[in-house]
């Protein structure tokens, strides 16, 4: 008898310290696979040492999966001779980045514990990291995501938001997903850190009134009229590899990069929520936590649906 109050015992205190949401769990990996935490975090660790930009692209690599079909690794797919991949859409070709960092996860974890993990949980887990290895806030990263077996190229280049985005147009393609107003607000707080290419803010710089002038000189600088579309800038000029608050603060500043971004504070809805962020940076880091847990759990593939990949850039 006392056995048995034991092992009940253990079994509550095992289902007490796994998070759940939906059909994902916290505890996902525990008996088969128990150092998958540690094994990404030290390969995202090394990214970003040898490359400070790198913590961004692998965010927005989870980003650009998720939106797509739901969270299902379909980012990280090849195109082959039964589907074009999403790597040359509009939003990806030539600006995602983060692929060969997650080959590395990938190769790691089939050695520790080969066919468990799968490719999207690897993404999940690798954005998480990036953006606490940058300064940034933790989450607990739900799992369980199995991996899509095809892609699309069309799906990739209509529902990802692009950088010309106005309010309505963000409002809408979050919605579609399953996201509110203030979760897109807190989770364009990302463009804290990063880069973009010329060819995306070169009309927000040069035609748009809603711009700081000496901010839009210095962009200007290498950002021409004409040429130079893949030339970057990052997207928080004063501290491009942190994760802080300080993204609103440029919007209020009008010194937002994209379209995208300034335009969520410009006379709009959304203007309270950005002096909010602005001025609380701790409540920042709270909504953007909860956020991306909830955009972790758009539409993932669970039970027997999906596959587990033995490589994240080819079906199995």
């Amino acid at each position: 008898m006392a056995i048995r109050s034991v092992v009940c015992i253990s079994l509550l205190i095992l289902l007490c310290s796994t998070v759940i949401y939906g059909q994902l769990s916290s505890g996902f990996y525990n008996q088969s696979c128990p150092n998958v935490l540690s094994i990404v975090n030290s390969v995202v660790q090394q990214a970003i040492a040898q490359e400070k930009r790198m913590g961004a692209s692998l965010l927005r690599l989870h980003f650009h999966d998720c939106f797509v079909n739901g969270c299902d690794g379909s980012v990280l797919l090849d195109d082959n001779s039964t589907f074009t991949g999403e790597k040359t859409a509009k939003p990806n070709n030539n600006s995602l980045r983060g692929f060969e960092v997650i080959d590395t996860i990938k190769s790691q974890l089939e050695a520790a514990c080969s066919g468990v993990v799968s490719c999207a949980d690897i993404a999940a887990i690798a954005a998480r990291d990036s953006v606490v290895q940058l300064g940034g806030p933790s989450w607990t990263v739900l799992l369980g995501r199995r991996d899509s077996t095809t892609a699309s190229l069309s799906a990739a280049n209509n529902v990802i938001p692009p950088p010309t985005s106005n309010l309505s147009a963000l409002v809408s393609s979050f919605g579609a997903v399953g996201l509110s107003q203030d979760d897109m607000v807190a989770l364009s707080g990302s463009h804290t850190i990063g880069q973009a290419r010329c060819t995306n803010f070169r009309n927000r710089i040069y035609n748009e009134s809603s711009k700081d002038s000496t901010f839009a000189s210095l962009i200007q600088s290498n950002c021409p009229v004409t040429g130079g579309d893949n030339n970057i800038s990052s997207l928080d000029l004063l501290t491009p590899t942190v994760f802080d608050n300080n993204y609103y603060n440029n919007l209020k500043s009008q010194k937002g990069l994209l379209h995208s971004d300034q335009t969520l504070f410009n006379g709009s809805s959304t203007d309270s929520k950005v002096s909010f962020y602005a001025t609380y940076p701790n409540a920042f880091f709270s909504d953007f936590a909860a956020a991306m847990v909830k955009m972790g759990n758009i539409n993932p593939l669970t039970g027997n649906n999906g596959e587990i990949r033995k490589n994240c850039r080819k079906t199995n």
